[in-house]
């Protein structure tokens, strides 16, 4: 495999996309903010943005990564921005009503089951958000050792 020997002057702009950006997308955002370092810089966006969701925030400082003062955005925050190298969206309902995101150099679909949607005592939706935040940690953790960015240390 080669690489470019070209420097990279700026970081691989990733956007995570999901419907209301209140979960799946924020623990993403969080996840590869706090593990790819410098050389990614993070975004996280919705279809129909509501508000991040308390349990996902206790999820995530459990790990040590603190998403709090995560706002939701819709995707039209970032249409006027630089072009996203990558658009991962994790959840199906935003595959489906954002097939295409404008500008992105490349989309991935990650799907997660939404965790929000669980029922049951404040254990067991949180029991949810820690299985969700867990298999997206696993799929940063792949991504990370594939990524052009993380070699460029």
């Amino acid at each position: 495999m080669t690489h470019r020997t070209h420097p990279q002057t700026s970081p691989m702009r990733v956007l995570f996309l999901c419907t209301h950006n209140s979960s799946r997308s924020q623990m993403a955002e969080g996840l590869l903010q706090a593990r790819g370092g410098s050389a990614y810089a993070v975004f996280s966006a919705g279809t129909q943005p509501r508000t991040v969701h308390p349990l996902a925030i206790k999820a995530m400082r459990e790990l040590g990564i603190d998403i709090s003062d995560h706002r939701a955005k819709g995707i039209e925050e970032f249409r006027a921005q630089p072009p996203m190298d990558l658009v991962i969206t994790v959840c199906d309902d935003a595959a489906e009503s954002c097939p295409f995101f404008p500008h992105a150099r490349r989309q991935e679909h990650w799907g997660f089951p939404d965790p929000s949607q669980v029922e049951g005592s404040e254990e067991e939706r949180l029991a949810a958000f820690r299985h969700i935040r867990d298999q997206i940690a696993t799929r940063i953790t792949q991504f990370l050792a594939l990524s052009p960015a993380a070699s460029d240390g």
